[in-house]
């Protein structure tokens, strides 16, 4: 029986996983990762850190589980990065990854030439690749004139891996420098950052293959001939493992951060909305990211000033009511849809003396509820219309939270079984379409374990607190 892996390459730690021919998980291993900090705004990683991590977890496969078998490998990273190779492929700084900020001057600049909205879709985030590289122009010019290939992470994991320098749709797609429409990469935009294609991994698809694990690695894991896949971007990747591929449908996932992600079979760019359209890892695909940057994140920022856990502010919330006066905007380090503001701060308003932390509490979470209500309004109008999705992520422990997320958004919120339909094995069944040859039906959806329908006798009021919190918003940005 064939077996397949999967490589999770994300900013805190890299997860692999084994599974068989009918995708059941035979073993699974999880490598820590940190990051450097050195001056405020800046986020950078070590790229020979994820070396020792991939080499850690493979090992630890093998002593888990028979290997024997392996037929195919699948890519699954943080995106945005930005990895700078010389031409001896040596990174030339650490990677300066996807919450760095240092570079939204150049960022600005670039967004302002109608050029990158026009073609590749979307709004020139600081977090994106290409601002990055432009920072290193600027301000390391020596740096920039030895570049021979910039890579995205994963793509740095791929080379160690097979030697080649190749990345694929859904992860090129966030770099501001390709054609999201054509599916490649733009000569107009590279040059406008005194770059050229040359300077660029070739571009195949996430379920294709890219390459073979070079013959010393071959050896040393006793995995011959293993096929590696071009893989996906950690939400791309994500939604493979969930099955979220065919036009319609989508997943909610309340984690640290929080997206609303859509499939579609077509290409529905609207830059002005702030939603994300990128590539999807399969052919002929696209999807669309709503993306706030405090979900989780901001029920942990009232655990830490309250010193209660978030299980104790949550525990005890009863059934689901009306909201109350207290709002929430949880814009702890800006908002991405559909503000684009990384100045932007949270804030609560209309506090009195009755305001507990069981009040706060619920305030946080219907204040996020009504983030994910602003991207969904903002997918809406791309023409993308959301009636249920798979939910996931740790928040998804809050009964309370999801009713409250369900209701905000009038749609329903599916609860899959227990098990791991994450980004390691949405890597896996990529590695097992390109090395079979199979197509998007391996990527099935998992057995859901109960819905959460939102409560249709508290729709209304959710609506107005929604005006209520838009209102805020716009009273916070012109002050």
């Amino acid at each position: 029986m064939s077996k397949y892996i999967g490589l999770d390459l994300g900013t805190s730690s890299l997860k692999a996983i084994l599974i068989d021919e009918d995708q059941t998980v035979l073993a699974e291993h999880t490598v820590p990762l940190s990051v450097q900090r050195p001056h405020d705004g800046w986020s950078e990683q070590d790229a020979a850190s994820w070396e020792s991590a991939a080499s850690d977890a493979l090992q630890a496969l093998r002593q888990k589980n028979d290997c024997s078998g392996v037929a195919g490998m699948g890519l699954a990273g943080h995106m945005h990065g930005a990895t700078l190779i010389d031409d001896a492929d040596s990174p030339l700084r650490p990677c300066m990854l996807w919450n760095d900020t240092r570079s939204a001057r150049q960022a600005a600049a670039m967004d302002a030439d109608p050029r990158f909205r026009e073609i590749t879709g979307n709004i020139v985030f600081p977090g994106f690749t290409a601002p990055k590289v432009d920072w290193v122009r600027e301000n390391e010019p020596e740096t920039f004139d030895k570049i021979a290939k910039v890579l995205l992470p994963k793509d740095y994991l791929r080379m160690y891996l097979t030697g080649e320098h190749v990345s694929e749709m859904s992860d090129a797609a966030g770099t501001a420098w390709l054609d999201t429409g054509a599916r490649d990469w733009s000569d107009d935009l590279l040059a406008a950052c005194h770059l050229s294609r040359d300077r660029m991994p070739r571009l195949v698809e996430g379920s294709q293959m890219s390459g073979h694990l070079r013959d010393k690695l071959a050896v040393q894991w006793d995995l011959p001939g293993m096929v590696v896949a071009g893989g996906a971007g950690d939400n791309a990747a994500a939604a493979i493992g969930a099955g979220v591929v065919r036009d319609g449908t989508a997943f909610l996932s309340l984690g640290t951060s929080g997206v609303l992600f859509a499939a579609n079979d077509g290409y529905r760019p609207d830059p002005a909305t702030a939603v994300h359209t990128f590539c999807h890892a399969v052919p002929g695909t696209w999807h669309q990211m709503g993306v706030i940057l405090a979900a989780t994140d901001a029920l942990q920022w009232l655990s830490r000033l309250t010193g209660k856990s978030a299980a104790e502010l949550t525990g005890d919330l009863g059934d689901l009511r009306a909201p109350g006066r207290t709002l929430f905007l949880p814009y702890l380090g800006g908002e991405r849809t559909p503000h684009n503001d990384a100045a932007m701060r949270g804030q609560f308003l209309h506090l009195d003396h009755a305001t507990d932390a069981r009040e706060a509490a619920r305030a946080v979470l219907e204040g996020v509820a009504f983030a994910f209500a602003d991207s969904r309004d903002a997918l809406a109008a791309t023409g993308t219309t959301i009636e249920r999705a798979l939910a996931m992520g740790g928040g998804t422990k809050s009964d309370y939270w999801l009713r409250t997320i369900a209701t905000a958004l009038n749609i329903t919120l599916d609860l899959p079984e227990a098990g791991d339909y994450g980004a390691a094995l949405g890597a896996a069944r990529l590695g097992m379409m390109a090395a079979t040859g199979a197509g998007m039906e391996i990527a099935s959806q998992p057995p859901i374990a109960r819905s959460v329908a939102p409560d249709t006798a508290l729709v209304a009021a959710f609506a107005d607190q929604h005006e209520r919190y838009r209102a805020a918003y716009s009273l916070l940005k012109d002050h």
